[in-house]
């Protein structure tokens, strides 16, 4: 089949790719080849004389990991006696999650190939497979169909851009159908799968939902932050981008107060850029400083520097955003769209962000619910920031409208935990 060579000839394509970034000094691509260095032996000596049946998961990065985190876990407390295999394409999920203890085993997804693909399935021998959000592979779900397996997609979104509703787009709408289900989002993509004749389909909501809903209710504490907090008025600002912080430190360095304090944790934690907010934030702190008895920045010498935070680690965001008054969302300013808004939502926090955020329809809806901001330009957000900041009444109902939206739209997790119980695909012992 020609589309099936062009396929073939697109992932070796890739696949070179990957080597030439790879030999010029590209990390993630260097990651991204290690992690798979030997993937069957290794895959074969965790998975060797363990018994009874397992549930496979593939995420492609740490996005759809958290998407996906309330099914597994959903799935660890329904079904015991199953063991669980959670597989990352990409190393920026991987990296992070490769400790995951709500998984028995975490590895890197094979580069699909039909060897690669049969030889995988052959080890792992799955009752289920679930794929999150956008992952189509051709040779792991078409070896999936050919065994009888059961696999599901969860948290899909489809839009009319994609390569499913195009002429050329043959074997991935042939993929479509070879799902045992597809759980989409929203009803626009029920309707747009149904006018390429694909009827096995459920709205069941984002599982992002439940996921945050979870994660407000069981915040973790962090001294040092509420510590450098106090009882100051604190802006948390998640995911920054370069474009994003200089907007935010145009409008510092124009209305900072000392009843103020401002938390950033960039995109990016490398200490290049760490270094460049510390410059770009005079007298900032980073979080690995705070409990140091004296630190020096920039001229500043104490126990507690500056107004402003700077997170260098990964993993403390979700949790950062309870001891904030408002939160800025990084991304807007580029691109590539906003970063994750449901974290700050779910804790009632006043939401804003740049003005790329189409993609995203938790974005337009809270937007046009007035449980966000989206601001075109620097001199924009410096006058929303002071309006949230200088106004309670207005940050307060601004909050509260959006925390109410992620308590109107839980309960993903049980609508495809439900389907698998009804359909069997999964026995209780």
């Amino acid at each position: 089949m020609v589309e099936t060579f062009i396929y073939n000839i697109g992932i070796r394509l890739y696949q070179a790719g990957v080597n030439i970034a790879a030999a010029t000094g590209n990390r993630k691509a260097r990651l991204w080849l290690e992690g798979r260095k030997g993937w069957a032996a290794r895959m074969k000596r965790e998975l060797e004389g363990e018994t009874g049946p397992l549930v496979w998961v593939h995420a492609a990065s740490l996005g759809e990991f958290e998407q996906g985190r309330p099914v597994m876990e959903a799935l660890r407390k329904q079904y015991p006696g199953y063991r669980l295999l959670l597989t990352f394409y990409s190393p920026s999920g991987y990296e992070v999650r490769k400790d995951y203890k709500g998984a028995d085993h975490v590895f890197y997804l094979p580069l699909d190939t039909p060897g690669n693909a049969r030889q995988f399935l052959d080890i792992v021998r799955p009752s289920l497979a679930i794929f999150i959000k956008y992952e189509f592979w051709y040779h792991f779900m078409t070896g999936l169909y050919k065994r009888q397996i059961p696999f599901v997609l969860i948290s899909a979104i489809f839009r009319e851009d994609q390569v499913f509703f195009k002429w050329h787009g043959g074997l991935f709408r042939r993929l479509l159908r070879l799902l045992s289900h597809i759980f989409v989002q929203n009803e626009s993509s029920r309707q747009l799968l149904q006018q390429i004749d694909i009827e096995h389909v459920t709205v069941s909501g984002d599982t992002r939902f439940d996921r945050v809903w979870a994660l407000a209710h069981e915040a973790v504490e962090l001294p040092l932050v509420k510590q450098f907090v106090g009882n100051k008025r604190t802006i948390v600002a998640g995911s920054t981008w370069a474009s994003d912080e200089s907007a935010l430190a145009a409008w510092w360095a124009g209305h900072y107060e000392a009843d103020r304090r401002l938390i950033i944790a960039p995109h990016e934690v490398n200490e290049p850029h760490i270094r460049k907010l510390l410059d770009l934030f005079p007298g900032a702190v980073r979080y690995s400083e705070l409990g140091g008895a004296r630190v020096e920045h920039n001229g500043y010498e104490g126990e507690h520097p500056g107004t402003v935070l700077i997170i260098d680690n990964v993993g403390m965001l979700s949790s950062l955003y309870r001891y904030a008054c408002v939160t800025y969302i990084g991304g807007g300013f580029d691109p590539g769209g906003i970063h994750n808004i449901l974290e700050p939502a779910t804790f009632g926090k006043p939401i804003v962000f740049g003005p790329v955020y189409d993609k995203y329809a938790e974005a337009v809806e809270l937007l046009a619910s007035g449980g966000a901001v989206s601001v075109p330009n620097d001199p924009a957000l410096a006058q929303q920031m002071e309006e949230l900041l200088l106004d309670d009444t207005l940050c307060t109902r601004t909050g509260d409208v959006a925390s109410k939206y992620v308590a109107d739209n839980k309960g993903a997790t049980d609508r495809i935990l439900s389907y698998i119980q009804e359909k069997r695909f999964l026995t209780k012992e």
